[in-house]
C-alpha cells in the first residue's frame, strides 16, 4: 500500500463582511492555527476584548457543536481512537454558504460535549478529489488503526471513492492524514450518473475475511445502496446486486448500515453478526431531506438483506427525526458499548441572514441509539454526558392542568435549558376520531397547530416564548381515537416562533407508538437559543426545529407548560435545568485574558 501526504493549508476566512465579534474570533483563530497543539494556550488581550455575547449573536448556540464561523454540513467519520472522540465534518472555510470544494474540518473531545478544533484533516489535493472532499466514514481495522473511505469530486467532476489513513497512528489526535496513491478505489458503475455515487458507510469485516461497504446511489429514480467487497481494503469489486433498493425514492446519500441487538440496549460493533441481531439500513433522501431507515435481517453468507420493519419512503416510513435532521452518521463507541448517532441540523433562516451572522449549520446533540423492545423501531436519547451541563434545577409538584391552562416554569434560563415533563391523561371516551384519510402527521400538525382546541390536547410545552406570547414554539401531544386503540400525535409547531417572516417556520409532526391508557406521555426538550430538540415517549419519536425569535431572546425567553384541550390533563412530573455553556471550537473568554482550551 503506498500513500501520498495530504497537502495542508491554513484555515480560511469568510469573504462576507464580518461582524465585530466574528472579526475578533477570526484573528484569534489565526493565531491559534499558528500555535495549535494539544495543551493550553493563553493569548494575552486587553480587558473585555473580543467579548462575544448572545446579544451580538442571539442565535448562536451554547452547547451544540458548531465551528467558530462559516458553513458546516454533514458529520463525517465519527469515531473513538485511543480514548479520544473524533468528529470530522463538511466545512467551507471561506464563507457561511455551501461550496462544492468542501474540506474535512476536524475536532476532538474526551466527553462528546466539549470540543477542541484542529486544522482541517483533508483538503482537495489529488485528481480524485481536486474538486471537493465530500462525505465518508471511518472503519477501525483489525490492528486497531482507523481508515477513512470518502467521496472525492474528481478532476472530471465524477464522484469517486477514496482512502486516507493517519500519517502517525500513535497520535491519539490524528491531526495528519495521508491519501492513498491508489485513489480512486471505486468509480461510478456503468449506467449510473457520475453525480449519483457517494458517501461510503463504515465497512464491516465478514466471517470470510472479506471487507464489505455500501455506497449510496440511484438509477432512474430508484434509490439504492451498492455493495462492494475487498480483501485488502484497497482493491474493491462491486457485488452483482445492490444490498437494497426502493423504487421512486430518488438519490440515497449518507447511507449507513449497522447491527442492533434484539435483547439488549448495548451497541454492537459494525462487523458483529450472529443470533439476536437485526440490521438497519439508513438512507438520507436527497429529494425530501429525510433520514429514513428500515430494520431487517442480514444474511452474511449470501449478502442479502431481508426487510422486516418500516420502509424507506419519501412520505411514510420510519425516520430518525421528523424535523430538521439530515446526513446522519452512527459509530460504535467501544469504550461505552453504545451506538451513537450524529446529524447535521441546517438553518431555517435565509442565506442572507446566514452570511450576516457569519455561520451556518449545527450538529444535533449526539444520541444513543438502540432497537426498541417492540423490535419495530429504533429509540434515541441524548447521550448521558449532556446532563453534566445541567445547572440550577427547578422541580414542580404534580399539577392538574384545566382547560386552557398555561403554567410558567420560572427560575431557569429558558433560552438555554433541558426540560423533562410527563403527563397522565384520562377522559379517553371524549377523544376525537382520527380521520382515516389523514395519514401524514406533518400535514395534520400543520392543520391543527397548538391553538386549535380538541378534547385530549393539544398539551405540552411552549418554549422560547415571549412574555406577551406573540412568539413561541409549541411542542405538544394530541390524542385521537383510532379504531380499537388511541393514536398519539406529537407536533412541533414553529408557525409563531418568530415575528421575522423571512424564516422557514414549517411545522413538523409524528405519530408516537405508545399506549396513553396505560402509560404516561413523556416529553423532553433541549433548548439552545435557536434549536429545540424534542424527544417523545422516551425517544420513540424525535423532532428537531430551528427557530429565530425576535423577542424571546436570552433573558426575555420564557417557558410554559400548557393544556389547550377541553379535558383535564395531569402533570405527573416536571424537571427543568439551566444548561451551562460547553467549550466548543471557540475562545473561552476570561476577565483579563483569552484562553484557548482543549477539552
Amino acid at each position: 500500500m503506498s500513500f501520498v501526504l495530504v497537502i495542508k493549508k491554513p484555515i480560511g476566512f469568510s469573504n462576507a463582511k464580518p461582524t465585530m465579534a466574528s472579526s475578533c474570533v477570526s484573528l484569534v483563530l489565526l493565531l491559534f492555527t499558528l500555535l495549535l497543539g494539544h495543551g493550553l494556550f493563553q493569548l494575552e488581550a486587553s480587558k473585555n476584548a473580543c467579548r462575544n455575547t448572545h446579544t451580538a449573536q442571539p442565535y448562536r448556540t451554547s452547547y451544540h457543536f458548531q465551528p467558530a464561523m462559516n458553513w458546516m454540513n454533514d458529520p463525517n467519520a465519527p469515531m473513538i481512537y485511543k480514548g479520544i472522540y473524533h468528529l470530522f465534518y463538511q466545512y467551507n472555510p471561506q464563507a457561511a454558504v455551501w461550496n462544492a470544494s468542501i474540506v474535512w474540518a476536524h475536532s476532538t473531545s474526551t466527553d462528546l460535549i466539549n470540543w477542541t478544533p484542529h486544522d482541517p484533516a483533508m483538503y482537495p489535493s489529488q485528481p480524485s478529489d481536486i474538486n471537493g472532499c465530500w462525505s465518508g466514514s471511518a472503519t477501525v481495522l483489525p490492528g486497531g488503526e482507523p481508515a477513512i473511505l470518502y467521496t472525492g469530486i474528481s478532476s472530471n467532476n465524477k464522484q469517486v471513492q477514496n482512502l486516507a489513513v493517519p500519517k502517525n497512528s500513535s497520535d491519539p489526535y490524528l491531526t495528519e492524514w495521508v491519501k492513498s496513491a491508489e485513489n480512486p478505489l471505486m468509480e461510478p458503475p456503468e449506467n449510473i450518473d457520475p453525480n449519483s455515487f457517494r458517501d461510503p458507510a463504515t465497512a464491516w469485516l465478514g466471517p470470510d475475511g472479506t471487507w464489505r461497504v455500501v455506497i449510496g446511489s440511484e438509477f432512474q429514480d430508484k434509490g439504492l445502496v451498492f455493495l462492494y467487497r475487498s480483501k485488502d481494503f484497497v482493491h474493491w469489486s462491486k457485488a452483482e446486486q445492490p444490498l437494497h433498493s426502493v423504487e421512486g425514492t430518488g438519490m440515497w446519500e449518507c447511507v449507513d448500515f449497522f447491527p442492533v441487538s434484539t435483547d439488549s440496549l448495548t451497541g454492537l460493533d459494525t462487523s458483529k453478526v450472529g443470533p439476536n441481531i437485526k440490521h438497519v439500513i439508513k438512507a438520507s433522501l436527497f429529494d425530501t431531506k429525510f433520514d429514513c431507515y428500515i430494520i431487517g435481517t442480514y444474511d452474511v453468507d449470501t449478502d442479502k438483506f431481508i426487510p422486516e420493519e418500516g420502509s424507506i419512503d419519501k412520505v411514510a416510513g420510519l425516520r430518525y427525526d421528523y424535523g430538521k435532521f439530515y446526513a446522519s452518521k452512527t459509530f460504535f463507541d467501544s469504550a461505552n458499548n453504545r451506538r451513537i448517532l450524529w446529524a447535521w441540523v441546517n438553518e431555517s433562516s435565509s442565506e442572507a441572514d446566514d452570511i450576516k451572522k457569519g455561520w451556518s449549520g449545527l450538529q444535533a446533540i449526539p444520541r444513543s441509539l438502540w432497537l426498541d423492545k417492540s423490535g419495530k423501531q429504533l429509540t434515541q436519547w441524548p447521550i448521558v454526558e449532556v446532563e453534566r451541563l445541567r445547572g440550577h434545577q427547578v422541580e414542580l409538584p404534580s399539577k392538574l392542568l384545566e382547560e386552557g391552562s398555561l403554567l410558567e416554569v420560572t427560575g431557569i434560563t429558558a433560552a438555554q435549558a433541558d426540560v423533562e415533563i410527563s403527563f397522565a391523561v384520562t377522559g379517553f371516551e371524549k377523544a376525537e376520531v382520527l380521520d382515516s384519510s389523514l395519514t401524514n402527521p406533518q400535514l395534520l400538525c400543520s392543520q391543527l397547530g397548538s391553538s386549535v382546541k380538541g378534547a385530549l390536547g393539544p398539551f405540552g410545552l411552549l418554549v422560547l416564548a415571549s412574555n406577551d406570547l406573540k412568539e413561541y414554539t409549541a411542542v405538544f401531544f394530541i390524542i385521537f381515537k383510532d379504531q380499537d386503540k388511541y393514536a398519539v400525535l406529537m407536533c412541533s409547531d414553529q408557525s409563531r416562533s418568530s415575528l421575522d417572516t423571512a424564516n422557514d417556520k414549517t411545522t413538523f409532526g409524528a405519530f408516537v407508538e405508545v399506549d396513553p391508557v396505560h402509560e404516561n406521555l413523556s416529553l423532553r426538550s433541549l433548548i439552545d437559543h435557536s434549536i429545540v430538540e424534542s424527544f417523545g415517549a422516551g425517544g420513540k419519536a424525535c423532532i428537531t426545529a430551528r427557530v429565530y425569535p425576535a423577542l424571546a431572546i436570552d433573558e426575555e425567553a420564557h417557558l410554559y407548560a400548557f393544556n389547550y384541550g377541553t379535558e383535564k390533563v395531569k402533570i405527573t412530573s416536571l424537571s427543568a435545568w439551566s444548561m451551562k455553556e460547553a467549550r466548543i471550537n471557540k475562545i473561552i473568554q476570561q476577565e483579563d485574558h483569552i484562553t484557548l482550551m482543549n477539552s
